[in-house]
């Protein structure tokens, strides 16, 4: 897909994250707005997967887990934009008995769950076993999953990355949302993770980096990741990001993570969005 058309959906997307937050006071806008590009072209470019045809076993289909489950907002903006559920059902955002919690479930059987998530550090054990499902029944689809930077200070993230490695899962890429910032402030204060490179080197993974906003840069580590699968090491990316990305007054801090804009700050934010596939 060319880089204006997808430019375009996360435009709406980032639009659709703004307007669920807004309309229950309650949500994560920053690292939603910050992830909508990946997620964007992960979907509607890179993903092999049937969203009319839904299953929980997922065979012969690319799998998708979002272990950091806050950033709710932007997944079930993108899974609705690609087919998985009608787009006006993201008016129900985190209302009674929606579908769309605050942090996805698996017991309201929305298409496109496959583990409820919010728990961090718990994605990436998930992945691993969805991966060697895939393995152990010959299916040569990938697993895909996404990682905040502050969740990992758990520990469960390195205990399977080490089981991953060990054990030679290299149908596996993982995405690690590197911003800098989680709720309590930047992660530099409140518990550094060192060098990631070679952290996640030195745990066997192979290691690969990229700019979060800039699609040609996605597309191409992407296809270098992919590239790098079935050769005896799993796969993970390193993505900068900003969190609020779109939003001028929403980046460059911690203090939108887990805040709902008021009325005239959607209407400013709004303003700076471009409507391209009509809002629900």
């Amino acid at each position: 897909m060319e880089n204006t058309k997808l430019a375009e959906i996360a435009s709406q997307v980032r639009r659709d994250i703004l307007r669920m937050v807004h309309a229950v006071s309650s949500g994560h806008p920053g690292g939603s707005l910050g992830c909508a590009d990946f997620l964007t072209f992960l979907y509607f470019e890179k993903l092999r997967f049937d969203s009319n045809n839904f299953t929980m076993d997922g065979k012969n289909e690319d799998l998708f887990f979002l272990s950091n489950g806050h950033i709710s907002p932007v997944w079930y903006s993108v899974l609705a934009r690609s087919g998985y559920f009608p787009v006006a059902e993201l008016a129900t955002f985190r209302k009674l008995s929606s579908r769309l919690q605050g942090h996805p479930s698996t017991d309201k059987k929305l298409p496109g769950i496959r583990m409820a998530s919010g728990s961090l550090g718990q994605g990436l054990s998930v992945a691993i076993g969805a991966a060697i499902s895939k393995k152990l029944n010959q299916d040569s689809h990938l697993v895909f999953t996404l990682h905040g930077d502050g969740e990992l200070q758990e520990g469960q993230i390195w205990e399977a990355a080490m089981y991953a490695a060990a054990n030679k899962v290299d149908n596996l890429i993982a995405t690690i949302d590197f911003n800098g910032r989680q709720i309590d402030g930047d992660v530099e204060q409140v518990l550094p993770l060192g060098n990631l490179y070679d952290k996640w080197k030195a745990f066997g993974w192979e290691v690969l980096e990229m700019d979060g906003h800039n699609f040609d840069e996605i597309r191409s580590v992407m296809l270098k990741a992919i590239s790098l699968t079935g050769k005896g090491k799993p796969i993970v990316i390193i993505m900068k990001t900003e969190m609020g990305q779109g939003v001028d007054f929403m980046m460059g801090t911690h203090k939108w993570h887990g805040s709902a804009p008021n009325d005239q700050q959607l209407e400013a934010a709004l303003a700076q969005l471009q409507e391209t596939l009509g809002d629900y």
